[in-house]
């Protein structure tokens, strides 16, 4: 029994956020389920990490080039196959906990975060293409991200909303799900699609820490990003312990469940396990690198923190205004730059396939 097989104790799934061919064939992945690990989160930049870090898909990629497929379209085959294969080896998760986990997600490109329409047709594709019920398609939270979402959600498929900052976006992110669902309710579909709304944490102190610095509030360094993140979970509870899912929930639809992601720490001076002790609360999910999973096993004191800590949490988030920091405005902003920074990683990532494959090809 570790400190990952306790947090169950108190309603929280650990997942692990990194993938590559090696740690799914070297049974490194396996180990980590072994320990309670539910689930496994990928995005452009771990794939870019596995893919140009290794020669494990120098053969495959070796394949698809004498194909014809350009830089992109290699990618996404590779990247398929190794959800695929991490899907394979989740799923006694997935059936032994019913569907509420042991899902893989892989990410619709960075660069339609701001393009509806073909955000859908992209998802509806990867979702064909991998062809695993315990797959989640994630769907950056953008403005143009919401509708598609509801759409998705509508057509059965199941969603890892990404990139959350904003706590009235992640409303909106809430409302869409529940709109999806209803939707499926009207024409008479089961309702069991499966939802995570990933609220990244720590990018927030990273960006409003300085600020707090500069107005004098020293005091508040380190307390505005779990304050804020326990915000959201009181929204959760609001849109899915009301009226409005009652209906839902009695026709078997589960909550989509608030995923707490960038829970590293980026300040050396503050604990490496402190964001995930912070957020410690039923219902929800915790993805980890494997560094802060390291760190968790050995120091972790799991305890149910979440529900106790609203009182504080609206205590920090409105001294945090009165010092002229805008939190909303800040979640924006890191919105626009998490984008860029996903973007980035895999404008590069292409491009060392695009290096591989003319090489391979001469």
């Amino acid at each position: 029994m570790t400190t990952l097989h306790k947090l169950a104790d108190f309603g929280q799934s650990p997942w692990l956020d990194f993938i590559s061919r090696s740690s799914i064939r070297g049974g490194q992945i396996a180990g980590m389920l072994d320990q309670d690990i539910l689930g496994v989160t990928s995005n452009p930049a771990i794939f870019a990490a596995a893919i140009t870090g290794s020669d494990d898909y120098d053969e495959d990629m070796k394949a698809l080039a004498a194909q014809g497929l350009d830089s992109e379209q290699i990618y996404d085959k590779l990247s398929q196959m190794d959800v695929q294969e991490a899907c394979d080896l989740l799923r006694p998760i997935y059936d032994r906990t019913e569907g509420v986990d042991g899902y893989v997600s892989l990410e619709v490109s960075p660069n339609l975060a701001n393009d509806t329409e073909t955000t859908i047709s992209e998802a509806r594709r990867l979702w064909k293409e991998v062809d695993r019920p315990n797959l989640m398609v994630k769907v950056p939270a953008t403005k143009e991200g919401i509708p598609a979402i509801r759409q998705l959600i509508a057509d059965g498929i199941n969603i890892n909303v990404t990139l959350l900052f904003s706590l009235e976006r992640y409303r909106m992110t809430a409302d869409a799900y529940i709109a999806g669902l209803e939707e499926r309710a009207a024409k008479g579909l089961d309702l069991k699609v499966a939802s995570v709304a990933s609220f990244f944490v720590s990018r927030i102190d990273s960006m409003v820490d300085p600020l707090l610095k500069d107005a004098g509030r020293a005091d508040l360094v380190g307390e505005a990003a779990t304050a804020w993140s326990i915000l959201s979970y009181k929204i959760w509870q609001e849109m899915f312990g009301g009226d409005r899912f009652a209906p839902l929930s009695a026709k078997g639809a589960r909550s989509q469940r608030v995923l707490w992601a960038s829970t590293s720490t980026k300040d050396p001076s503050f604990s490496p396990v402190k964001y995930v002790e912070a957020l410690i609360g039923p219902e929800t999910v915790n993805t980890l690198p494997l560094p802060t999973i390291e760190a968790y096993l050995e120091m972790g004191d799991p305890a149910d923190r979440v529900e106790a800590s609203f009182a504080n949490a609206e205590s920090v988030v409105s001294q945090t205004s009165a010092a002229g920091v805008d939190l909303e405005e800040c979640a924006l902003k890191l919105e626009d730059e998490g984008v860029a920074k996903f973007v980035e990683p895999y404008g590069k990532l292409l491009d060392s396939i695009e290096q591989k494959r003319s090489v391979i090809a001469g």
